[in-house]
């Protein structure tokens, strides 16, 4: 057991580079979340379930973090600071992160059943700050959400994904090797923002705005009596 708590925290202190020693991770308000939630889950799985609700609302009161009892959760997830949210279906597998208030959320079943109804993150997913997703979809292997986004479709293996609706974008291979990548987006991340859109934009326009000018010289009645003349 102290192994498996030690191999924790290293995989945290590997993925953040804050912390100076292992007792700095165990002040983690997620590292917190994680130990108390695999106490709610067991009394879940027993079928205790007010006793899991109670152990669930005890760690949202001392971390801002809300786990349902029965969301599923595999090895070493970091959750970096607080006031996300992890829904009763959720599945989440092995060394996994997730960034600031990020909602792992479920959909309205319309035949009143139940069932799945909340994402399922495969290993290795990075999930930025303030993203959404939404519904029962998988989200693959490796694969990033940026900041903010909303996801409500699959997600493929190594994708990472931008946007409200959230979109696919192609990544170098270099960066969907690395082992980790802060916040679910590279730096050089190759999408059009809405700053280079602006930008383009204006030179674009200053170029029109250029070419009319230079047939309106053109075409001026005094040019076109110079040339008469």
């Amino acid at each position: 057991m102290f192994e498996r708590l030690t191999a924790y925290l290293d995989s945290i202190k590997a993925r953040d580079p804050a912390p100076r020693s292992r007792w700095e991770v165990l002040l983690y308000p997620g590292v917190l979340a994680m130990g108390m939630h695999r106490v709610a889950h067991w009394l879940f799985e027993a079928e205790l379930f007010f006793l899991a609700r109670l152990i669930n609302h005890l760690s949202r009161m001392l971390t801002g973090i809300d786990i349902h009892p029965g969301a599923t959760i595999g090895r070493n997830l970091f959750i970096d600071h607080g006031f996300s949210v992890i829904g009763e279906t959720a599945h989440i597998g092995d060394d996994v992160t997730i960034y600031q208030c990020v909602t792992l959320g479920g959909t309205n079943p319309t035949n009143g059943i139940g069932g799945k109804r909340h994402p399922t993150l495969e290993d290795g997913v990075i999930v930025g700050s303030g993203a959404q997703v939404i519904g029962p979809i998988v989200v693959g292997r490796r694969a990033r959400v940026g900041a903010n986004a909303v996801v409500t479709d699959d997600v493929p293996e190594g994708a990472t994904m931008i946007g409200m609706k959230a979109r696919s974008t192609l990544v170098p291979a270099e960066e969907w090797m690395r082992e980790f990548i802060p916040y679910g987006t590279p730096c050089d991340e190759p999408c059009v923002t809405q700053t280079d859109t602006t930008a383009s934009i204006e030179a674009e326009l200053q170029a029109l705005r250029h070419e009319v000018a230079e047939l309106r010289a053109i075409t001026s009645p005094e040019k076109r009596s110079g040339t008469d003349d």
